[in-house]
């Protein structure tokens, strides 16, 4: 439960800053957001951790890039998860009622 509160907060956080931007950033300016080093940027993008596309010598990356590297997940996933947690009350319902008619 606390793990799903730190990623709404988080989430809320980073959809007011990062998914408003509809221009990608440079590795400079993701630099500066993520408060570390520019060639660290370099090297997240070479492993992986960020996707980036090169157009000619530099690098240009989206803001759902940002928001998949700190959160773990994609939007769609992200959305799909708090959808189901909104639906596991009236499934444990169904539940339930199902179990009690059959015990009757």
């Amino acid at each position: 439960m606390i793990r799903k509160v730190n990623i709404d907060m988080f989430y809320s956080v980073w959809y007011k800053i990062v998914m408003i931007r509809t221009n990608p950033y440079t590795p400079e300016q993701v630099a500066e957001v993520l408060q570390i080093s520019k060639n660290t940027v370099y090297s997240l993008i070479n492993r992986g951790e960020i996707v980036a596309k090169k157009i000619g010598k530099a690098y240009r990356i989206p803001a759902q890039s940002l928001s998949f590297f700190m959160t773990g997940l994609d939007d769609d996933l992200y959305n799909a998860q708090r959808e189901d947690q909104r639906s596991v009350a009236q499934i444990e319902e169904e539940i339930a009622s199902v179990r009690k008619s059959k015990s009757a």
